[in-house]
């Protein structure tokens, strides 16, 4: 997983895992709407505020394997 322009990188299953739980917390709740960029699955974040209004807090680029039925990387 990398973040561009940021120079963060998390690489292994089990370290996105625990990067992803921090984010996606059982406290916080999101809307994940699916899309596509440059041609790639992707998915939009928006977390619900007390107030009720959803703010976008960042998109997730998929890059699958060859047979499509893993990922492979991930851009955020």
């Amino acid at each position: 997983m990398s973040m561009p322009p940021m120079p963060f990188e998390y690489q292994g299953r089990d370290v996105v895992a625990r990067f992803c739980a921090g984010i996606f917390r059982a406290d916080r709740r999101f809307d994940l709407i699916p899309t596509r960029a440059n041609g790639q699955p992707a998915f939009g974040a928006y977390l619900h505020s007390p107030n009720g209004i959803s703010l976008g807090t960042g998109r997730y680029v998929l890059t699958l394997t060859l047979t499509g039925d893993r990922i492979c990387a991930m851009q955020r």
